[in-house]
């Protein structure tokens, strides 16, 4: 019998804030499929779920390059799902792991599209997880939105100028992966006629875990797991 693919959203960082499914589904499953930068072999993923899988558990680790070349990228997608298919074409369950949950901003957004051309009638289940916005507005006790308010997502590669556009029709936002254009993206946020309020974190369930209400008090150069929160609502 052919196996089954589940997408695994393990969250920010914590892994306590794994869901229950998440955590039964590790628990059970033949082989765990490691994302990481062709560069390396880290996955961050990974070291969150590990707790939570069998010790016999088989790591495949697929490489992604961090490019921006589409051709170069389609490449990378349609290997990686082709090895994946044939993990299942061998009977083997398999969880792909991504960080925060795996149908927002998540590589396994594009293997899933990949596959889904590939072999449309493939088995497959997407465990939803807890975002990194989400632990941050626990943590700070930030309401994201209230009554008839609205919450953006953005993405913190866009263009500062158009970041402010955007910005213009959101009572709330999040920007993620705020790294890139940080200098930028502050400076634009300075001269906003009502500033909102802000909270800056890094790395969130982490070790290295950084949050701060203050943008004078972010870093010049943010790390890739860096986002904000944009509120109107008064902070605690």
């Amino acid at each position: 019998m052919s196996g089954h693919l589940y997408g695994i959203g393990v969250g920010p960082g914590d892994p306590e804030l794994l869901t229950l499914k998440a955590a039964k589904i590790l628990g059970s499953v033949d082989v765990i499929l490691a994302a990481s930068s062709t560069k390396n072999d880290d996955s961050m993923a990974l070291d969150i779920a590990r707790p939570h899988l069998r010790p016999e558990a088989r790591v495949v680790r697929l490489g992604f390059p961090m490019s921006r070349d589409e051709g170069t990228l389609q490449a990378a997608w349609e290997e990686n799902a082709r090895l994946v298919l044939a993990e299942l074409d061998a009977g083997h369950d398999a969880a792909f792991l991504t960080l925060g949950d795996p149908l927002l901003y998540s590589t396994f957004a594009y293997l899933l599209r990949t596959l889904r051309r590939l072999d449309p009638e493939r088995g497959v289940t997407v465990v939803p997880g807890i975002t990194s916005f989400q632990a941050v507005a626990a943590a700070t006790e930030t309401v994201l939105a209230e009554g008839s308010q609205n919450l953006m997502v953005l993405p913190g590669i866009r263009d500062a100028g158009e970041l402010r556009r955007n910005l213009d029709g959101a009572d709330n936002a999040v920007i993620l992966k705020a790294y890139t254009n940080f200098a930028a993206i502050r400076e634009e946020l300075r001269t906003l006629p009502s500033r909102p309020h802000c909270v800056f974190a890094s790395k969130m369930g982490m070790k290295e875990q950084f949050i701060t209400r203050s943008l004078e008090e972010a870093p010049d150069n943010p790390t890739y797991l860096s986002l904000m929160l944009l509120t109107a609502n008064e902070p605690r």
